[in-house]
């Protein structure tokens, strides 16, 4: 699906970005038989719902026209969020030093989740520093990084 997300991403991009936002990832996941895209924005001070709609509108009617996607989906548009998913490298520059949670396909010492401060990352690899110590993790064996958000 990086075909569609790229096309999405580049696509919409101009128009987030004229809404004062950034556009954090886009996702086209299949859940429960049901096709969604979902645009994950973010800017300064937090996102509202005011942005969420300036951003959905436009971006729907240009996606209307361009048509990049075949079939039908359900389109979303919603804050990248406190507890954001880090995908590209960019992600993970921006937040070294934060906390993070990073969940393993497979167990490492009887753990599947580890939580701990985002160290390094380079080609993939992701390090977090923890009370254990420091850990890292290759990219085949995470299945999901992101923020860590105490409650």
């Amino acid at each position: 699906m990086a075909k569609v997300t790229e096309a999405v991403e580049a696509l919409a991009r101009p128009i987030v970005e004229e809404q004062g936002c950034t556009l954090w990832d886009v996702e086209y996941a299949k859940e429960a038989g049901v096709w969604y895209l979902r645009l994950y924005i973010d800017k300064p001070g937090g996102i509202s719902i005011d942005d969420c709609e300036a951003v959905s509108r436009p971006v729907s009617d240009l996606l209307d026209r361009a048509d990049p996607i075949e079939g039908s989906y359900t389109f979303e548009v919603s804050s990248a969020g406190a507890d954001r998913i880090l995908r590209k490298p960019e992600h993970f520059a921006a937040f070294l030093g934060s906390e993070v949670e990073v969940k393993l396909y497979r167990s490492r010492d009887g753990r599947k989740d580890w939580v701990g401060t985002l160290s390094a990352y380079e080609d993939g690899l992701v390090t977090i520093t923890t009370v254990q110590g420091e850990l890292t993790f290759e990219k085949k064996d995470v299945a999901q990084t992101r923020l860590y958000v105490r409650i």
